[in-house]
């Protein structure tokens, strides 16, 4: 049902009716010239005035906001069945399947297939999809020259800016990577800088795939080669950590002050045994510590003093 609701007003109540006509021009207002006012004035002679013929431009930088990206896994699982049967019944999925293979649509449709699936098997059978066509061309000597390109950048995600000091690829794949951050000149940390460092994915540079929260800023950082998961990293107070990437951030094991570098610990690295658990540690104090992972970081096993009484003559002194 259509509402309808009609508004009434009189005409005299719209005002005075505008009617226009032609008429000629007249002056409703002359204003006479003082010739006194010119006395208040001077003549510019000559008048300068400046131009520019060349268009006017300005200049605008703009960045975009970075896409952010994540990924995501989906598992498949076997699905297809009638509600009444149970996938995980295999009495019942065979009962089904002899079911359906006795009814003629499925028989025809199989029939219908197999032509068609014959007929691409043959073909595929026909084609060499390893045949090389070109043999008898020499390539050309003239290869383009070595070049890089930059596919990502992984910023220091603080808001105090540090510098990578070390990074560590991933043994297994070069899907992620472990850099060590850290200020090396003395005394420079400005106050309320983190000490974090991070395990980054190569094809998500917006966010970090992990935090490693050492006690002190990590200087250097090596990847176990035998077990990925494992990770040891130098400090700047000379202590050596060790982590677990699968028990968290914190460090699992990390060196007493006492049997560790007294400078920072500026390189670490695994060696190539059957166990995987041993590595050297150095350091600017002329230290070279051997170290044992299942020793839990008691006491390095080997320690090496290296002094240099002349350049050309190092001396190098071991303790047990």
């Amino acid at each position: 049902m259509e509402i309808v609701y009609v508004y009434t007003k009189k005409r005299e109540e719209f005002g005075r009716q505008c009617n226009f006509t032609d008429r000629t021009a007249e002056s409703l207002v002359d204003i006479p010239v003082d010739d006194s006012l010119k006395e208040s004035f001077i003549e510019r002679n000559p008048c300068e005035s400046a131009i520019q013929c060349a268009p006017e431009m300005s200049e605008h930088e703009v960045n975009t906001e970075r896409f952010e990206t994540q990924s995501r896994g989906i598992n498949h699982v076997e699905g297809g069945w009638p509600k009444d049967i149970n996938p995980a019944e295999v009495e019942q999925t065979m009962r089904f399947r002899k079911k359906v293979e006795k009814d003629e649509v499925y028989i025809q449709a199989i029939q219908q297939l197999g032509s068609v699936m014959e007929h691409t098997i043959k073909q595929n059978n026909a084609v060499d999809i390893y045949e090389e066509y070109f043999d008898d061309i020499v390539e050309d000597g003239c290869a383009e020259p070595p070049s890089a390109k930059t596919i990502n950048v992984f910023r220091d995600p603080n808001e105090h800016k540090r510098t990578a000091s070390n990074i560590s690829w991933y043994p297994d794949n070069a899907q992620k990577l472990a850099v060590a951050y850290s200020v090396l000149e003395f005394q420079r940390s400005p106050p309320g800088m983190s000490m974090d460092s991070y395990i980054w994915d190569v094809e998500s540079p917006n966010k970090p795939d992990m935090t490693l929260k050492p006690i002190s800023p990590l200087v250097c950082i090596e990847y176990n080669p035998k077990d990925p998961h494992c990770l040891v990293g130098g400090q700047y107070n000379g202590q050596l950590a060790f982590w677990d990437t699968r028990k968290g951030s914190q460090p699992i094991e990390v060196s007493a002050i006492s049997n560790s570098h007294s400078d920072p610990l500026y390189k670490c690295i695994f060696l190539t045994s059957k166990t995987g658990t041993e590595c050297f540690t150095t350091s600017t104090d002329g230290q070279v510590l051997w170290w044992d992972i299942r020793e839990k970081w008691r006491n390095p096993r080997r320690r090496s003093f290296w002094t240099s009484l002349r350049r050309a003559n190092p001396l190098l002194e071991e303790s047990p």
